[in-house]
């Protein structure tokens, strides 16, 4: 089949689906302490959805490929647009605070609590942190993250996604933090994380690529991006996860290929657009869905302060 067509089948019964209603846990995702990815408290970041919390739904009954796939990527785009646009409040409040000259004690502990969060070790409310607070509090594109979260978790089927709400393979180092691998190496005191729901899986591991020393890369190519107005893509920040797998290259190239094979660009373009509206208004919006179903691609011009 023609790789177009093939794409081409895969978009269509996706964008249908929304209207209509052997893993791998690689050394440099580690999650120390903060698994959740939980954000500093903001007033402007309304209260977290219910629908946030729910569990990974059971992927496994699905005989049809593409069924499963169309599932497992609407049950997740929601996700990574409720994640990202809290993300884009957040960063907005920053750079309301970048231009004062004086910050309140609230203001001062906001962005000690981000500079904690994201390892960021500069003088406090310096022009060196509010600059690198700015390259770390920012989105990843969709199409990566659903990429990444389908080949880590099998497709939401994995023992760590079923029982930890783990799409990313990421690890902990406390005892009782996680599951433990069946095939951990003796001596080896690691576990899988566990999230409270899929939702703040994400959030960690968002965390974890904006804050990570292996994934300064990324960072760098998403910067460059925004300075020349290009268009956030996951298929050139891919290049920055060589660290994310022992291995390396083959691992880029894979998730590259699911970008590619699987049409995720799709989800990029959809998050373009519905983030044309980039006022506080229409993010707190997008950051207090009611239903999940809002955010998927068709609905977002629907959006209300409903929902």
């Amino acid at each position: 089949m023609f790789p177009a067509m093939r794409s081409l089948m895969l978009a269509i019964p996706m964008v249908a689906f929304a209207i209509a209603g052997g893993m791998h846990s690689p050394p440099d995702t580690s999650v120390s302490s903060n698994n959740s990815g939980s954000e500093p408290a903001l007033s402007s970041l309304p209260p977290l959805p219910e629908w946030a919390r729910a569990d990974l739904p059971d992927f496994s009954g699905y005989s049809d490929t593409t069924e499963k796939k169309v599932a497992f990527f609407s049950f997740l785009y929601p996700r990574i647009v409720l994640a990202n646009s809290r993300i884009l409040i957040e960063r907005d409040y920053l750079d309301s605070l970048s231009q004062k000259n004086v910050l309140s004690k609230k203001e001062h502990a906001w962005l000690a609590a981000q500079a904690m969060r994201l390892r960021v070790d500069e003088e406090p409310g310096s022009p060196e942190q509010f600059a690198l607070l700015r390259k770390r509090l920012d989105v990843i594109p969709p199409s990566l993250i659903l990429a990444q979260a389908a080949n880590e978790s099998a497709w939401g089927t994995s023992r760590f996604a079923l029982r930890g709400n783990n799409l990313f393979g990421q690890w902990c180092f406390s005892k009782g933090c996680g599951l433990v691998p069946l095939s951990r190496a003796e001596g080896a005191n690691h576990e899988v994380a566990t999230f409270a729901s899929p939702y703040h899986s994400v959030r960690a591991y968002i965390q974890n690529l904006n804050r990570h020393g292996s994934y300064k890369g990324l960072r760098d190519t998403r910067l460059d991006d925004r300075e020349a107005g290009d268009p956030l893509s996951g298929l050139a920040l891919a290049r920055g996860l060589i660290s994310y797998s022992e291995r390396g290259e083959e691992y880029v190239d894979e998730i590259r290929s699911m970008i590619r094979y699987n049409n995720l660009e799709f989800y990029d373009s959809e998050f373009r657009k519905i983030l044309s509206d980039r006022s506080p208004s229409h993010l707190k919006v997008l950051a207090s869905a009611s239903t999940e179903k809002a955010l998927l691609p068709g609905q977002g011009t629907g959006l209300s302060a409903e929902g």
